[in-house]
């Protein structure tokens, strides 16, 4: 069953690490930033998180390796006897651009990232091809590639596998619920067990009109980022290729837990994606939380500095609660 979760009842709790392991606050700023705040080398983080950056995960003939930073628990947080649950943080950008380090409106996104893995997680965050080096479904393989290499590494990293959440924001969101509706059991085992997404893409089919009825990012452009993505304008692209890069389109009873979050006036991504979506989850069976928050634009920017920042700390504590209701350490 939906359940909307109004702003005004929201209760804000602290996103930091427990008393033994604290973190500081995430500082968020009033418009996208750029900067990447990843200190250099092997490090540990002021909480005790174990940072682990650059780690090649897939080499393909003609591409860049790809890479992902891991943050590990505390060396004093005791390990599960199964491995810490993992978070598979997949950063947006519109496919086009991006980075595992860079989230929106948060200034320092690998702290907000280890305040996570103080919890108890394991969290990886991954860069994938992007539109301009191959086209979808490259990006999904990547992901997979990724979730499947992790699994792998998991007693060298001391991750349990059976216990997975994909978190992405915008582009990434596609990429994390996509994961989770396509379960490739039969492709090396890159099932999760759960998905977060912050102001997604979930149909492409219907993406066109609804942008259009609300005067959004015109997708009648062919450059439009979903077309750079598919290769195709959404005129001369098949059904079958909207299709599969469309995550509402594989929904079924068996899908995982999913928390979808959007701005009410996001004005490059309509907020329709994020109710069909959550329609699709509705009529499947599937569990699930939605989050509307008011008045907000793409990436949470609100009016304000400080609507902005209070609305990306509301997602974010919305986003470590879902997590650890849904694969936390005490599980």
């Amino acid at each position: 069953m939906t359940r909307t979760i109004a702003i005004a009842s929201l209760v804000i709790v602290s996103i930091t690490a427990p008393a033994q392991v604290p973190s500081p606050p995430p500082d968020v700023a009033s418009a996208v930033t750029r900067i990447d705040k990843y200190p250099t080398g092997q490090v540990t983080f002021p909480n005790g998180v174990r940072g682990v950056p650059d780690v090649a995960y897939a080499t393909s003939v003609g591409y860049r390796p790809l890479k992902l930073d891991l943050y590990l628990p505390p060396a004093s947080m005791p390990q599960p006897a199964n491995g810490f649950p993992l978070v598979v943080q997949i950063h947006g950008g519109d496919w086009m651009s991006g980075d595992k380090r860079l989230n929106g409106a948060f200034v320092d996104f690998p702290a907000v990232l280890a305040s996570l893995s103080a919890r108890g997680y394991v969290v990886a965050a991954i860069n994938y091809r992007l539109s301009g080096e191959a086209h979808f479904p490259a990006q999904m393989q990547d992901v997979d590639s990724a979730l499947r290499w992790l699994r792998l590494s998991a007693t060298q990293y001391g991750i349990d596998p059976r216990r997975t959440v994909t978190w992405g924001e915008s582009a990434g969101a596609q990429l994390a619920t996509l994961a989770a509706v396509n379960c490739h059991a039969d492709a090396g085992g890159a099932c999760v067990q759960g998905a977060v997404a912050w102001f997604g893409v979930f149909d492409m089919s219907t993406l066109a009109e609804q942008a259009k009825a609300v005067k959004a990012l015109s997708r009648e452009d062919e450059n439009a980022p979903e077309w750079q993505l598919l290769g195709c304008e959404a005129k001369e692209c098949g059904k079958e290729q909207l299709a599969a890069a469309s995550p509402a389109m594989f929904v079924n009873q068996t899908d995982p837990p999913m928390l979808l979050i959007a701005g009410s006036d996001d004005m490059t991504v309509p907020v329709k994606q994020t109710l069909e979506m959550a329609g699709k989850l509705q009529t499947a069976g599937v569990k699930h939380d939605v989050l509307l928050l008011q008045g907000l634009d793409h990436n949470f920017i609100g009016k304000t500095p400080e609507a902005t920042r209070d609305a990306n700390l509301k997602a974010l504590d919305a986003t470590f609660k879902f997590i650890d209701q849904t694969i936390g350490p005490a599980k």
